[in-house]
């Protein structure tokens, strides 16, 4: 037999089954053997490797068109706040604008005479660590959106915002200035090679650096949005959420249901970059719901909330030392990292990385360096902390990658030459991730480092970049590369900056190796989009807190790249490795990003960029 569209056929005979007709007898039989099996050729395969479009500057040969494609562009897409149900009503909350702050008393006399406004209700939140749960507040009902945001502004809340020197304290300058000075002492050792002590005491020449990158917010072009009705013991919600098992498990919980009695139906996300994997928002509609029985609750955030109340990015401090000796080759190497950690969110406060945040990119620094000590001292947690598109893979690569341009620059060596010399010979790179069920699959034994792999997209960016040529005053070349989701990333930027500062990112070579590629034409297209969005977070984007508030409200103060901030080409290159475990794609692409078009800046005119966003230090 040989399997077809959605069915299995018999040549011999012409019999033929569909695959649903022997799903039921199939789930019975063991699994082969993965050597047992006998796959397509390339030859027979109509979908996984195929391309289309002009991919750098090229016409490739056709593929069939995203099955949601035209619906989307053409507005007929279904997005969370599209759903629009019969005898709706309308919710927006007034959530606690400190952390873990709770309502100690309100008066909602003047937002009940706003027209359309039916209902107040106080939403109870949960004590830190918070999880997925609502964070709480002052839910207004209304009979349109518009008339609930109207009733919210008109409550008058006094909120607990907890003891002194807890969230309420929380300034960024000031953590900042905290991170920094323990950065400066011994933190907890998570690996350790040679006696970096003596090596850094005996260098001829030491290098070192500190790195700040502040905390983000996911910003997806469509806030959280759920609607949610629950009837005769059943509850059923409308949301984009990219965990959809977590949202209905978080729905039965807290409207103490069995998981059958709650039906979810997934929109289209409108974004989503980890945001909406926690369902805190699906819960806040249904907790408005259960005031309302056999009526949907459609609750929508504003972007003011979706900045205000995000699960931000951590913030983050790198501290690097390294020696070097008479021939500039390193001798020795120090990291120390500092950033809350998103067990926060689960446990106690922690205070260090967990084992999952240490294996992004920290302890599985790939260079070969005869003393290597990596420390992780103490960073609290003052806000939600949650994952962002490649989580701390962002601050390790951007430390990591600014300093290893540092220390070519130190030894008067090409960057490029510097890092290969760094990395070593091809080899595989065994033990250095730890596994504790939060390493998201990158097991040591199973997916180790593949040094030649690394060398590859490296030589591939910088051949495609033309690295080495002669460029005009203000103009130069970066390189950055990083290992993450088992897929190995190049990126090398060629930027020019005026007299005035003013930056233009004339092209990106991206090289790329996931091993095997199921979907060549999607792959461009993430690494594309990574390139756009690692390029605001390293000029733009950043959320500042004072006295525990986020101070940024919108795209007028967070700031995300616009259509001028692109580069005027971005090329991806991809390396084709079918025969390697198979890698992400969505993330992998975006760590190398900021380092990458930060040591390009440095390049075009010798200035050093060690605090994220660029922003104005151009100028």
């Amino acid at each position: 037999v040989r399997a077809e569209v959605h069915k299995v056929v018999h040549p011999a005979t012409g019999r033929e089954l569909g695959f649903g007709q022997i799903a039921e007898a199939a789930r019975g039989l063991d699994v082969p053997g993965r050597h047992a099996l006998v796959l397509k050729s390339d030859s027979e395969l109509r979908f996984i490797g195929k391309e289309s479009g002009l991919i750098n500057g090229k016409l490739k040969s056709a593929h069939p068109k995203a099955i949601d494609g035209e619906d989307i562009v053409t507005g007929k897409a279904i997005f969370g706040a599209d759903i629009d149900l019969d005898n709706t009503l309308y919710a927006v909350i007034a959530r606690p604008p400190v952390y873990g702050a709770k309502v100690k008393n309100v008066d909602d006399s003047e937002a009940l005479k706003v027209a359309g406004v039916k209902k107040v209700i106080r939403i109870k939140g949960a004590s830190q660590p918070a999880a997925f749960n609502p964070l709480g507040g002052v839910a207004v009902v209304a009979s349109n959106t518009w008339a609930a945001m109207e009733g919210r502004r008109a409550l008058k809340i006094e909120w607990d915002n907890g003891p002194a020197g807890n969230n309420a304290d929380y300034t960024s300058d000031a953590y900042r200035e905290s991170l920094e000075k323990a950065a400066q002492s011994p933190g907890k050792v998570i690996r350790q090679s040679g006696d970096v002590e003596t090596a850094l005491k005996n260098a001829e020449k030491r290098v070192s650096a500190t790195y700040y990158m502040p905390h983000m917010a996911q910003a997806t072009m469509e806030p959280p949005v759920a609607v949610v009705m629950i009837k005769n013991g059943k509850a059923e919600a409308w949301a984009p959420v990219q965990h959809p098992r977590a949202a209905r498990e978080g729905l039965a919980g807290m409207l103490e249901m069995d998981l059958d009695n709650v039906t979810l139906h997934q929109t289209l996300l409108g974004g989503g970059f980890g945001r909406k994997s926690k369902p805190d928002f699906v819960m806040e509609a249904a907790l408005v719901a259960k005031e309302f029985e056999g009526q949907p609750i459609k609750l929508q955030w504003s972007r003011e909330d979706d900045i205000h109340h995000a699960y931000f990015h951590a913030v983050s401090v790198d501290h690097l030392e390294a020696g070097l000796d008479a021939a500039g080759k390193t001798t020795s190497w120090r990291h120390r990292t500092l950033s809350p950690s998103i067990a926060s969110l689960f446990m106690p406060d922690p205070k260090h990385k967990g084992e999952f945040e240490l294996g992004m990119g920290f302890n599985t620094m790939p260079f070969d360096i005869p003393a290597i000590r990596l420390e992780n001292p103490p960073a609290p947690a003052h806000v939600r902390i949650g994952w962002f598109r490649s989580v701390y893979n962002l601050p390790h690569a951007w430390a990591i990658q600014s300093f290893a341009h540092e220390m070519a620059v130190a030894a008067g060596k090409d960057h490029r030459d510097y890092v290969l010399d760094l990395l070593g010979p091809a080899r595989e790179i065994h033990n250095l991730t730890v596994g504790d069920g939060w390493n998201y699959g990158e097991d040591p034994d199973l997916h180790p480092i593949d040094i030649g792999r690394m060398r590859r997209v490296i030589e591939r960016a910088t051949a495609e970049a033309g690295w080495g040529r002669k460029t005009e005053k203000g103009r130069g070349l970066g390189l950055a590369f990083h290992h993450s989701f088992v897929s190995y990333t190049a990126v090398v930027f060629d930027v020019e900056v005026d007299d005035k500062g003013k930056l233009t990112i004339h092209r990106a070579d991206i090289a790329f190796d996931c091993g095997p590629q199921a979907n060549p034409e999607r792959i461009r297209s993430q690494m594309e989009g990574s390139c756009v969005m690692g390029i605001g977070i390293a000029l733009q984007s950043e959320v500042t807190f004072k006295d525990g508030v986020a101070q940024q409200d919108n795209f007028d103060s967070y700031l995300v790249p616009r259509m001028p901030d692109a580069p005027k080409i971005v090329r991806v290159h991809l390396i084709d490795n079918p025969n390697d475990a198979m890698g992400g794609v969505g993330e992998p692409g975006l760590p190398p990003v900021a380092p990458a078009l930060c040591n390009a800046i440095y390049a075009a005119t010798g200035k050093r960029i060690r605090r994220l966003p660029v922003g104005n230090q151009l100028s």
